[in-house]
Order: structure tokens, then sequence, then C-alpha cells
């Protein structure tokens, strides 16, 4: 098989499928492992996916977003374990902005005990902060029903009351030149506002977010400290130059 017809091959099973291992990519196109990596490498550079640990996912385009349905269910542990290092950083009596999401939802259960106050524009994680009968306040604001967040000049100005000792979010894309960013201007607002009133702000994101550009940006990288899982050496080098992050 030409180089050419293998990469149109490797290009179109990622699309389908969104990430593709080693091993399927090997089976599928009959190539070695060492031509498998080169061609990942080469279309990684090209701008047509991006290396993960053990394989490629695709990029998103600009707009890309998902519901929280469709997100709830990919990369689940990966997700979770994110979420138990990030949890670690909360201490006793600290006051803390829980931004609307898949991954800070599920730090929710690990900060039972703490004796916390959270501050959040996440719809789904009411019951979740209830059941641990963790101190709650919401920002206010409108809802925008796919991502079940908070958003807006209400929620802006609530938040504009607020000061945290930490601060966690969410980003749907994580680029060298282009910072932190996600699809929408009006939940980016709420996303910086978030970071400027915390002493510390942590982004929560796993691999398929590297190498990824939204339409709004949030923040430079070198503004907060990421928490990731393991990936493709090749991949994480660039980033840890230019900012600090804990890999799970």
């Amino acid at each position: 098989m030409l180089t050419p017809e293998r990469h149109q091959l490797i290009i179109k099973h990622i699309e389908k499928h969104g990430t593709a291992s080693l091993h399927e990519l090997i089976k599928l196109t009959k190539a070695s492992e060492s031509t498998i990596r080169r061609d990942l490498s080469e279309l990684e550079k090209q701008r047509k996916l991006i290396r993960v640990h053990g394989g490629a996912a695709s990029k998103q385009t600009i707009s890309q977003e998902l519901s929280i349905p469709e997100k709830t269910t990919k990369n689940l542990q990966e997700k979770r374990r994110i979420a138990a290092e990030a949890a670690k950083l909360v201490k006793q009596d600290e006051y803390i902005y829980l931004d609307a999401g898949t991954t800070t939802f599920e730090m929710i259960p690990y900060l039972k005990d703490k004796n916390i106050t959270v501050v959040t524009n996440g719809l789904t994680h009411l019951d979740a902060l209830s059941a641990q009968q963790i101190t709650t306040y919401l920002t206010g604001g409108y809802v925008k029903h796919k991502t079940k967040a908070l958003i807006g000049r209400g929620a802006l100005i609530g938040l504009q009351n607020y000061r945290f000792d930490k601060c966690f979010i969410g980003v749907n894309g994580i680029d060298l030149t282009y910072g932190l960013t996600t699809p929408d201007p009006e939940e980016a607002m709420i996303k910086q506002q978030a970071l400027h009133s915390a002493q510390h702000g942590y982004v929560l994101a796993d691999h398929t977010k590297f190498g990824q550009v939204s339409f709004s940006k949030i923040a430079e990288l070198e503004e907060t400290f990421l928490i990731t899982n393991k990936m493709d050496k090749q991949t994480l080098s660039p980033y840890q130059n230019k900012t600090n992050i804990k890999v799970v």
C-alpha cells in the first residue's frame, strides 16, 4: 500500500471512531508498528490528527461541542483519575469553584468530609454536591441546555462577588499556540472570570484535548496548572516546557 493511501485509510478510520490504537491501525493497514508511528507523526505535523498514548485521536472542528450525555461516556476512567488527583489539592475549609463539565463533576465524590464551600455554574453538579452535604452556591445566569451550564451576564456578575482558594475548569482545546479554548464565547468568559477570581487555577483535561483548538480563547497555557492522564511523551513534552502539568 502506498503511503498516501495508508494515510487516507488512517484518517478515515480515526474520523469515524474518534480514536484508534496502534494495534488497530497495524491490523487495518497491514503495516509495521514503526511505519504506523512514522505515519502518525507525519499526519500530526499536517494537523490531521493528534497523537495520544498508544495511538491517535481525531482533530475537533473549532465549533464542535458535545452534550453532557455524549461527554459523560467518553474517556470516563481517565476523567475519574484526573478528578481524584485534582480533589487531593482541595484542603479543609477552602472556598472553591467547580466549572460545569464532566471531569469536574467526577471530583465531587472525593470532596466528602472536607468542610468546603463550592460555587458552581454546573446544574448537573447540584444533586451530587447535595448528596455529599457540601455547602453550595450557584452563580446565577441563564441555562445553556446542551452543557447544563449557567452562563451570560448574570453568571458573570454573580462570579465577580466571590473569591476562591482554587478553581477547577474544563476546556475543549489545549494548543501550544492558541492556549486554552472552548467553542462558546459566553462559557469562555465565565471560565476566565473564575480563573481571575481564584488564587490558584487548575485545568482538568484528558489527552484528547491536547492539540485541539476551539473558537473562544480562555487563557494562555502559562496562566494555569494542567492535570491530565498519561499520553505519548512526544505529544506531552512541548506542553511541559510551557506550563506546569501533573500527569496521573
